[in-house]
C-alpha cells in the first residue's frame, strides 16, 4: 500500500518475505489497534478529522480486535496491514485519514513500549509468586540444617532456610530492576512522527493519558529511534535468567543420588528412553539452556544498536524477534521453578548426615578460641592441625581424643583439656544459635529476615496492583470514549 505513493509495482515474493515482520507483529497487533484508537480520538478532539470519520475508523478498528493476524499478507508489517484493513472497511475518505500526524516509526515504538509494559507487570507478579514460595519454604525449614558450600566444598554449617532466603533476595533485586524500569518504559512516543514531529496541532499528552502512560518521550528523534529501553529490559531478563539458572544448577546437584538433599516431583522430571531407573531433571536443565538463549538475544540487541545513526533505521525491526521470546522464556521459567520449589521433597536427614561427615564446625571452634583472646590466625592454624589429624585418622572432630589433640596442636596458647571441651561443645545447634552477625545463618537472623521479606512482598503487591489497575482504568475510559463516538 505504501509503495503505491512513490514506487512502481509490487515487491516480489522473496523480497516481501525478507522485509516482512508480520509473523513477529502478531504479538503487538492489539497494541497497534489500541494506539490507533487513541490517536483517532485525539485527531477528532482536536478537529483534525470529523466525528463521522472518527466513527467509521473506530468501528473498523473495533472489528479488527477479533481478527486473526497470523494469516499470510502482502503487507510489510502490522501497521500497514491494519491501516489497509481499516481503509477496506471504512473507505479511503475516512480510513485514509487514520494515519494523519503519525508514522510507523512512532507507532512501533509505542507498540513495543505497551507490550513490554504489560510483560513487566506479568514478570513482577511471577517474581512475587516465586519469592512468596521461597519465603514460605524458608519459614518451614529454619531448623533444617545443611552444609553451606564454597568451591563446592563444605564450608560452614547453615540452614536450608538461609539458602532459600538467598534465592529470594536475588529475585527481589530482579523484581526491583523491573519495577524501576517500568517508569522509563511507561512514556509515550506517539505523535513524534517519522523523526521531526508534525505541523498539525495534535495533543500528544492526550494520547499518552488515554493509553495509560505517565508522560512522554518528548524529543521526537529520541522517541522514534531509541531502543535503549529494550536493551535494558532484555538485559534484566538475562540477569533474572542467570539467577534462575544458578538455582536450577543447585537443585540439579542436590537431586543426584550422591547428594539426595532433595527429590523433584515426578511432574518435573523425565526418564530415559532406555534406562528405566532414571529420573532426570530435564526441566531444570532447560532453564540453564534457555538462559543461554536469552543472553544471545541480549547480545543481538546490543550488536544491532551499537552502529546505528540517529533516527529510525530498518535494522530496528530485527530487535522485535528478541523481545517476545525473551519475555515468554522468563515468564515460563519463573512459573516452572516456582512449581518445582512448591512440590519438591526435602531430605533433612541427608543434609544433616552430610554435615556430620564433614568438618563444617571448624570455623566455630576457631571463633571459640578467638573469644579467649587467641589471635585469629593462630586459632586458624590450631584448628587446621586438628582437621588434618581427623582427616588422616578418618574421624570427625568431636571424635578426637585428648591424646589426638595433644599430638596435633603445636601451639602452647590453650590447655589441651580446654580445647577438648570446646571441640565437644561445638555442635550444629550451638553453631546456629551463636551465629549473630546480621544476615547470617543464625536462628534469630532467620526469623528476622523472614519477617522483613514478608513486609517487602506486601509492599510490592500494592505497587504492582496499582500499576496494573491504572492501565486497566485508562483502557476502560478509552473504550467509553470510543462507544460515545460510534454509537
Amino acid at each position: 500500500m505504501y509503495r503505491a505513493s512513490r514506487l512502481d509495482g509490487k515487491l516480489d515474493e522473496n523480497t516481501l518475505n525478507f522485509l516482512s515482520s508480520i509473523s513477529e507483529d502478531k504479538e503487538i497487533a492489539i497494541y497497534d489497534i489500541l494506539g490507533s484508537q487513541a490517536h483517532v480520538l485525539m485527531l477528532f478532539e482536536n478537529k483534525i478529522i470529523t466525528k463521522s470519520e472518527a466513527s467509521k475508523i473506530l468501528s473498523a478498528l473495533e472489528k479488527l480486535k477479533k481478527e486473526n493476524f497470523s494469516i499470510k499478507s502482502e503487507s510489510e508489517d502490522i501497521h500497514e496491514l491494519i491501516e489497509y484493513l481499516v481503509i477496506k472497511k471504512a473507505g479511503i475518505n475516512a480510513g485514509g485519514k487514520m494515519h494523519t500526524a503519525r508514522s510507523r516509526n512512532d507507532q512501533i515504538s509505542l507498540d513495543i513500549r505497551m507490550k513490554i509494559r504489560d510483560d513487566i507487570n506479568v514478570l513482577c507478579s511471577c517474581l512475587l509468586g516465586a519469592i512468596e514460595t521461597l519465603i514460605s519454604l524458608a519459614e518451614k525449614n529454619q531448623n533444617t540444617v545443611m552444609p553451606l558450600y564454597t568451591h563446592l566444598q563444605q564450608a560452614q554449617i547453615g540452614s536450608f532456610s538461609h539458602v532459600l532466603l538467598a534465592y529470594a533476595d536475588s529475585l527481589f533485586r530482579d523484581l526491583d530492576r523491573f519495577y524501576v524500569t517500568y517508569g522509563r518504559v511507561n512514556e509515550s512516543p506517539l505523535g513524534a512522527g517519522p523523526i521531526g514531529g508534525t505541523s498539525l496541532r495534535i495533543d500528544r499528552q492526550s494520547t499518552a493519558k488515554m493509553l495509560g502512560f505517565k508522560g512522554l518521550i518528548e524529543n521526537s528523534i529520541d522517541a522514534t529511534g531509541s531502543r535503549d529501553f529494550v536493551a535494558e529490559y532484555v538485559g534484566q531478563i538475562s540477569i533474572l535468567m542467570t539467577n534462575l539458572s544458578r538455582m536450577a544448577e543447585d537443585l540439579i546437584i542436590w537431586s543426584t543420588s550422591e547428594f539426595s538433599f532433595i527429590e523433584l516431583s515426578d511432574k518435573f522430571a523425565s526418564t530415559s528412553s532406555v534406562m528405566p531407573q532414571k529420573k532426570n531433571p530435564d526441566i531444570l536443565e532447560l532453564i540453564r539452556g534457555k538462559t543461554a538463549q536469552v543472553i544471545g538475544y541480549q547480545m543481538g540487541i546490543l550488536s544491532n544498536l551499537k552502529g546505528l545513526p540517529s533516527g529510525y533505521n530498518r535494522d530496528l525491526q530485527q530487535i522485535k524477534v528478541s523481545i517476545w521470546p525473551a519475555s515468554n522464556i522468563a515468564i515460563s521459567s519463573l512459573l516452572v521453578i516456582n512449581a518445582v520449589f512448591k512440590t519438591m521433597k526435602i531430605n533433612d536427614q541427608k543434609m544433616k548426615k552430610a554435615i556430620d561427615s564433614g568438618y563444617s564446625i571448624a570455623l566455630d571452634i576457631a571463633e571459640h578460641l578467638v573469644k579467649r583472646g587467641i589471635p585469629f590466625r593462630t586459632a586458624h592454624k590450631i584448628v587446621g592441625q586438628l582437621v588434618q589429624t581427623a582427616s588422616n585418622s578418618k574421624k570427625s572432630l568431636p571424635a578426637l581424643s585428648v591424646q589426638d589433640i595433644r599430638n596435633s596442636v603445636k601451639e602452647d596458647v590453650i590447655k589441651i583439656n580446654d580445647l577438648y571441651k570446646i571441640i565437644h561443645s561445638s555442635t550444629v545447634t550451638s553453631s546456629l544459635t551463636l551465629r549473630v552477625s546480621q544476615g547470617s545463618s543464625g536462628r534469630s537472623e532467620q526469623k528476622r529476615m523472614i519477617s522483613d521479606r514478608k513486609k517487602k512482598i506486601q509492599a510490592y503487591h500494592i505497587g504492582i496492583s496499582k500499576r496494573t489497575n491504572e492501565i486497566k482504568l485508562a483502557f476502560e475510559n478509552l473504550i467509553k470514549k470510543i462507544k460515545i463516538i460510534i454509537k
